[in-house]
């Protein structure tokens, strides 16, 4: 079971709806800020996904907590017929819609809110699903996973890309510094969102990863469960399926 942090520590709102309030907020400047954050690496861990799941020739790709669809534009290199990019923020869907418009993919991707532990869609119904920094953001992780469990075909793949710890020295101390003191900086310097870059680094730190995700995952039902961990452990990219 993931620890229970949220964004607004003095809010009377559930996790969910805190989320979707931060996500609105910060959606304009969120992509320039990540790529800062992130150093840029985070688009080399996401062309391995896209390397994983082309390699299965899926039909339909679902990408959840699709945020400003990044990874979602990316799917469009398969030859996936339809992808779908759900999130809970109408904020960040609209900057991603903006970003589809302009690479003329409308046709391709399609852009719904919804929520990750209610899928709008029929059980067996997406030959691929990803989620990229998204599962730490559910407010009930295992009814989110159980859901896209649900409307993963049999035998299709389930990709997440995560945060995690390093825990080789110096690589985890420098991990530990970064994202403890200087990523909530950046987040108030750059953004009118406070408390975002504060609640990104602190659920990233408190988020099961590695084999304990792995668990979680099997728990659930999944089964082929794998983690790659990637740039000395600062993320992992896990890999799933179902029977």
């Amino acid at each position: 079971m993931s620890e229970n942090i949220t964004p607004y520590k003095d809010s009377t709102l559930g996790k969910k709806e805190q989320v979707e309030q931060m996500f609105d907020n910060i959606s304009e400047n969120y992509d320039g800020l990540n790529r800062v954050i992130s150093f840029g690496i985070d688009a080399k861990w996401k062309k391995k996904i896209l390397k994983m799941i082309a390699s299965k020739n899926p039909k339909n790709i679902l990408d959840i907590a699709t945020g400003t669809g990044d990874l979602a534009i990316l799917m469009s290199q398969t030859n996936a017929d339809k992808i779908i990019g759900l999130d809970i923020s109408a904020g960040m869907l609209e900057v991603g819609r903006k970003k589809i418009d302009s690479k003329n993919l409308s046709g391709k991707i399609e852009m719904i809110q919804g929520d990750s532990e209610n899928l709008p869609f029929e059980n067996d119904s997406f030959d691929a699903i990803t989620v990229a920094y998204g599962i730490r953001n559910f407010e009930t992780l295992e009814k989110g996973l159980a859901e896209i469990l649900r409307v993963l075909k049999p035998n299709g793949v389930f990709i997440i890309l995560e945060t995690s710890n390093p825990t080789k020295t110096p690589y985890k101390q420098f991990y530990k510094f970064y994202t403890k003191n200087i990523l909530p900086l950046i987040g108030k310097i750059f953004s009118k969102e406070k408390n975002a870059y504060g609640y990104l680094s602190e659920s990233a730190n408190g988020f099961p990863y590695g084999e304990a995700l792995n668990n979680i995952l099997r728990k659930i039902g999944f089964i082929d469960v794998a983690d790659l961990p990637q740039t000395f452990g600062a993320a992992t990219i896990y890999s799933a399926s179902k029977k």
